[in-house]
């Protein structure tokens, strides 16, 4: 399993979608967001990407008022999940037009249903846009 967690925080920290392939307790969770957040946001744009963190390497980018935090195994390739990070953006920003953060916070089952597409037990299995997308537009059809 690579990928241990997907998070998309605002720029004051709170959390807008949290999506965990591991098991862990709501109190576990929440000091370990909380943990990652602040390091992640203390840290300048002129700073890398990559932040150790416990047993996880975090990946991280920010777009807009976003920060798309993805938590990954200590081997994974850090551009990959970059690379993944900037297709997810991609795939929203299709779907919603300019994606933000009231996107995120008045559809997230949408955003949720994009990245169980895209990601499935920690692994990426989808970067097609279109694939990722088909479900949900005909989801919408049939509302």
């Amino acid at each position: 399993m690579a990928i241990r967690f997907v998070l998309l925080v605002n720029k004051q920290g709170q959390t807008r979608l949290a999506q965990y392939y591991e098991y862990l307790t709501l109190e576990e969770r929440r000091a370990l967001e909380g943990e990652i957040v602040r390091k992640c946001l203390a840290r300048t744009e002129s700073q890398c990407s990559f932040v150790e963190h416990r047993n996880y390497k975090v990946i991280y980018r920010r777009y807009a008022s976003l920060f798309f935090l993805v938590g990954v195994d200590s081997e994974e390739n850090e551009l990959a999940i970059l690379e993944f990070i900037h297709c997810l953006v991609e795939t929203m920003d299709r779907y919603f037009g300019n994606v933000c953060e009231l996107d995120i916070m008045f559809h997230l089952e949408k955003a949720h249903f994009m990245l169980e597409e895209m990601v499935m037990n920690g692994c990426i299995v989808e970067t097609n846009k279109t694939n990722v997308l088909t479900p949900i537009q005909l989801m919408d059809k049939m509302c």
